[in-house]
Protein backbone atom coordinates (compact mmCIF):
# COMPACT_ATOMS: atom_id res chain seq x y z
CA UNK A 1 0.00 0.00 0.00
CA UNK A 2 1.43 3.57 -0.95
CA UNK A 3 2.17 5.51 2.26
CA UNK A 4 -0.23 8.06 2.77
CA UNK A 5 1.60 11.51 3.90
CA UNK A 6 -0.75 15.02 5.32
CA UNK A 7 -0.18 17.49 2.95
CA UNK A 8 1.14 21.11 5.01
CA UNK A 9 -1.66 23.62 4.52
CA UNK A 10 0.02 26.59 2.63
CA UNK A 11 -0.33 30.11 3.61
CA UNK A 12 -2.73 32.28 1.42
CA UNK A 13 -0.30 34.40 -0.80
CA UNK A 14 -2.01 37.88 0.50
CA UNK A 15 -0.50 37.18 3.61
CA UNK A 16 3.14 36.80 2.03
CA UNK A 17 2.87 39.45 -0.11
CA UNK A 18 1.93 41.01 3.19
CA UNK A 19 4.91 40.28 4.99
CA UNK A 20 7.03 41.43 2.37
CA UNK A 21 5.18 44.95 1.94
CA UNK A 22 6.47 45.44 6.01
CA UNK A 23 8.79 47.91 6.31
CA UNK A 24 11.48 46.58 8.93
CA UNK A 25 15.49 47.74 8.99
CA UNK A 26 17.19 50.24 7.17
CA UNK A 27 15.10 51.86 4.11
CA UNK A 28 17.04 54.32 1.92
CA UNK A 29 13.91 56.90 1.27
CA UNK A 30 10.16 56.29 2.08
CA UNK A 31 7.62 58.95 0.77
CA UNK A 32 4.48 59.72 1.98
CA UNK A 33 1.24 60.57 -0.56
CA UNK A 34 1.53 64.16 1.39
CA UNK A 35 5.36 64.97 0.23
CA UNK A 36 6.70 63.67 3.68
CA UNK A 37 9.78 62.16 3.22
CA UNK A 38 11.81 59.76 5.95
CA UNK A 39 14.69 57.40 5.60
CA UNK A 40 16.29 55.03 8.17
CA UNK A 41 14.70 52.07 10.78
CA UNK A 42 11.78 50.54 10.54
CA UNK A 43 10.09 47.56 12.45
CA UNK A 44 6.89 46.41 12.15
CA UNK A 45 6.24 48.95 9.57
CA UNK A 46 7.02 51.62 12.43
CA UNK A 47 9.62 54.31 12.06
CA UNK A 48 11.60 52.57 14.88
CA UNK A 49 15.68 53.23 15.35
CA UNK A 50 17.47 56.29 13.85
CA UNK A 51 15.97 57.99 11.32
CA UNK A 52 15.40 61.60 9.19
CA UNK A 53 11.99 62.65 9.04
CA UNK A 54 11.00 66.14 6.51
CA UNK A 55 7.77 67.55 6.55
CA UNK A 56 6.99 69.18 3.16
CA UNK A 57 4.53 71.17 4.40
CA UNK A 58 6.60 73.64 6.91
CA UNK A 59 9.97 72.30 5.53
CA UNK A 60 10.99 70.91 9.34
CA UNK A 61 13.48 68.50 9.46
CA UNK A 62 13.89 66.14 12.97
CA UNK A 63 17.17 64.02 12.98
CA UNK A 64 17.91 61.50 15.82
CA UNK A 65 15.66 58.61 17.37
CA UNK A 66 12.26 57.14 16.75
CA UNK A 67 10.17 54.49 19.10
CA UNK A 68 7.39 52.44 17.37
CA UNK A 69 6.41 55.99 14.86
CA UNK A 70 7.04 58.65 17.52
CA UNK A 71 9.95 60.46 18.02
CA UNK A 72 11.53 59.00 21.31
CA UNK A 73 15.09 58.91 22.34
CA UNK A 74 17.58 61.92 21.20
CA UNK A 75 17.13 63.81 18.56
CA UNK A 76 17.13 67.38 16.58
CA UNK A 77 14.20 69.53 15.12
CA UNK A 78 15.37 72.24 12.69
CA UNK A 79 13.29 74.80 10.70
CA UNK A 80 14.06 76.25 7.57
CA UNK A 81 15.34 79.98 7.26
CA UNK A 82 14.41 81.75 3.84
CA UNK A 83 16.58 84.29 4.82
CA UNK A 84 20.01 82.75 4.88
CA UNK A 85 18.56 79.88 2.45
CA UNK A 86 19.25 77.35 5.26
CA UNK A 87 18.81 75.08 8.29
CA UNK A 88 18.16 76.90 11.56
CA UNK A 89 18.05 74.15 14.82
CA UNK A 90 14.53 74.88 16.56
CA UNK A 91 15.38 72.36 19.46
CA UNK A 92 17.87 69.95 20.23
CA UNK A 93 17.38 66.87 23.50
CA UNK A 94 15.72 64.45 24.56
CA UNK A 95 11.88 63.15 23.54
CA UNK A 96 9.33 61.12 24.93
CA UNK A 97 6.22 59.81 23.06
CA UNK A 98 6.80 62.47 20.25
CA UNK A 99 6.85 65.49 22.58
CA UNK A 100 9.55 67.63 23.65
CA UNK A 101 11.41 65.67 27.27
CA UNK A 102 13.97 65.74 29.80
CA UNK A 103 16.96 67.73 28.94
CA UNK A 104 17.31 70.01 25.60
CA UNK A 105 17.60 73.16 24.28
CA UNK A 106 15.22 75.61 22.58
CA UNK A 107 15.92 78.38 20.20
CA UNK A 108 13.41 81.08 20.02
CA UNK A 109 15.40 83.41 18.32
CA UNK A 110 18.97 84.60 17.75
CA UNK A 111 19.85 85.90 20.87
CA UNK A 112 16.91 84.01 22.55
CA UNK A 113 16.92 80.15 23.87
CA UNK A 114 16.10 78.16 26.94
CA UNK A 115 17.97 75.32 28.24
CA UNK A 116 16.61 73.65 30.50
CA UNK A 117 14.38 70.47 31.97
CA UNK A 118 11.08 69.40 29.74
CA UNK A 119 8.16 67.84 30.33
CA UNK A 120 5.31 67.01 27.37
CA UNK A 121 6.75 69.84 24.97
CA UNK A 122 6.60 72.62 28.25
CA UNK A 123 9.52 73.77 29.96
CA UNK A 124 9.24 71.91 33.27
CA UNK A 125 11.44 71.22 36.07
CA UNK A 126 14.84 73.32 36.08
CA UNK A 127 16.26 75.77 33.50
CA UNK A 128 17.66 78.61 32.03
CA UNK A 129 16.49 80.90 29.80
CA UNK A 130 18.17 83.87 28.00
CA UNK A 131 15.98 86.78 26.64
CA UNK A 132 16.71 88.70 23.63
CA UNK A 133 16.45 91.64 25.89
CA UNK A 134 19.97 90.58 28.20
CA UNK A 135 17.66 89.51 30.84
CA UNK A 136 18.03 85.93 32.65
CA UNK A 137 16.01 83.48 34.37
CA UNK A 138 17.62 80.82 36.18
CA UNK A 139 15.67 78.47 38.17
CA UNK A 140 12.64 76.15 38.42
CA UNK A 141 9.85 76.11 36.11
CA UNK A 142 6.26 74.54 35.43
CA UNK A 143 3.89 74.46 32.71
CA UNK A 144 5.99 76.72 30.53
CA UNK A 145 6.71 79.76 33.02
CA UNK A 146 8.71 80.13 36.06
CA UNK A 147 7.20 78.67 39.35
CA UNK A 148 9.21 77.91 42.71
CA UNK A 149 12.31 79.17 43.46
CA UNK A 150 14.54 81.67 40.74
CA UNK A 151 16.79 84.15 40.12
CA UNK A 152 16.01 86.65 37.96
CA UNK A 153 19.37 88.95 36.55
CA UNK A 154 18.11 91.66 34.15
CA UNK A 155 20.80 93.14 31.93
CA UNK A 156 21.88 96.22 33.94
CA UNK A 157 22.90 93.42 36.63
CA UNK A 158 20.22 94.27 39.12
CA UNK A 159 18.97 90.83 40.07
CA UNK A 160 15.67 89.37 42.18
CA UNK A 161 16.09 86.28 44.17
CA UNK A 162 13.28 84.57 45.41
CA UNK A 163 10.07 82.79 44.84
CA UNK A 164 7.75 82.49 41.93
CA UNK A 165 4.15 81.78 40.60
CA UNK A 166 2.61 81.61 37.12
CA UNK A 167 5.20 83.53 35.73
CA UNK A 168 5.32 86.14 38.25
CA UNK A 169 6.64 86.93 41.45
CA UNK A 170 5.00 85.80 44.18
CA UNK A 171 6.25 85.04 47.99
CA UNK A 172 8.96 86.16 49.73
CA UNK A 173 12.22 87.28 47.56
CA UNK A 174 15.15 89.94 47.62
CA UNK A 175 15.24 92.51 44.99
CA UNK A 176 18.80 93.67 44.73
CA UNK A 177 18.82 97.53 43.23
CA UNK A 178 23.03 97.51 42.71
CA UNK A 179 22.81 100.36 39.90
CA UNK A 180 21.49 102.57 43.33
CA UNK A 181 22.76 100.82 46.06
CA UNK A 182 20.00 99.44 47.56
CA UNK A 183 18.30 96.14 48.64
CA UNK A 184 14.58 95.52 48.90
CA UNK A 185 13.35 92.43 50.91
CA UNK A 186 9.77 91.69 51.21
CA UNK A 187 6.82 89.61 50.10
CA UNK A 188 5.59 89.94 46.72
CA UNK A 189 2.04 88.98 44.93
CA UNK A 190 1.91 88.82 41.43
CA UNK A 191 5.10 91.07 40.54
CA UNK A 192 3.90 93.81 42.96
CA UNK A 193 5.74 94.03 46.02
CA UNK A 194 3.41 94.51 49.45
CA UNK A 195 5.36 95.02 52.47
CA UNK A 196 9.08 94.86 53.19
CA UNK A 197 12.04 96.85 54.36
CA UNK A 198 14.79 98.01 52.33
CA UNK A 199 18.38 99.28 52.94
CA UNK A 200 21.37 100.31 51.64
CA UNK A 201 23.96 97.80 49.72
CA UNK A 202 26.92 98.20 48.05
CA UNK A 203 26.18 102.22 47.39
CA UNK A 204 29.78 103.07 47.79
CA UNK A 205 30.17 101.15 44.15
CA UNK A 206 26.62 101.73 42.42
CA UNK A 207 27.13 103.34 39.10
CA UNK A 208 24.03 105.54 40.19
CA UNK A 209 23.49 106.32 43.44
CA UNK A 210 20.61 107.66 45.61
CA UNK A 211 21.41 111.16 46.68
CA UNK A 212 20.92 110.71 50.15
CA UNK A 213 21.79 107.00 52.16
CA UNK A 214 19.43 105.47 53.88
CA UNK A 215 19.52 106.12 57.34
CA UNK A 216 20.28 103.87 60.45
CA UNK A 217 17.35 103.64 62.64
CA UNK A 218 19.14 103.03 66.61
CA UNK A 219 17.45 103.03 69.64
CA UNK A 220 19.04 106.10 71.82
CA UNK A 221 18.65 103.98 75.06
CA UNK A 222 18.74 100.17 74.15
CA UNK A 223 19.40 99.29 78.16
CA UNK A 224 16.78 101.53 79.68
CA UNK A 225 14.63 100.65 77.00
CA UNK A 226 15.16 96.63 78.12
CA UNK A 227 14.64 97.96 82.04
CA UNK A 228 11.60 99.70 81.40
CA UNK A 229 10.32 96.55 79.33
CA UNK A 230 11.15 94.30 82.10
CA UNK A 231 9.70 96.43 84.70
CA UNK A 232 6.40 96.51 83.07
CA UNK A 233 6.85 92.66 82.87
CA UNK A 234 7.04 92.15 86.48
CA UNK A 235 4.73 94.34 87.34
CA UNK A 236 2.41 92.35 85.20
CA UNK A 237 2.68 88.86 86.63
CA UNK A 238 2.16 90.40 90.12
CA UNK A 239 -0.63 92.07 89.61
CA UNK A 240 -1.63 88.62 87.82
CA UNK A 241 -0.74 87.03 90.71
Amino acid sequence: MPDSKCLQKSEPLWKEWDQKAQKNGLRHQVNAVNGDCYVGQWKDNMKHGKGTQIWKKKGAIYEGDWKFGKRDGYGTLSNPDQEKGKYRKVYSGWWKDDKKSGYGIQFFGPKEYYEGEWCGDQRSGWGRMYYSNGDIYEGQWLKDKPNGEGMLRLKNGNRYEGYWQRGMKNGSGRFFHLDHGQLFEGFWVDDVAKCGTMIDFGRDEAPEPTQFPIPKIEILDPNGVLEEALAMFKKTEEDED
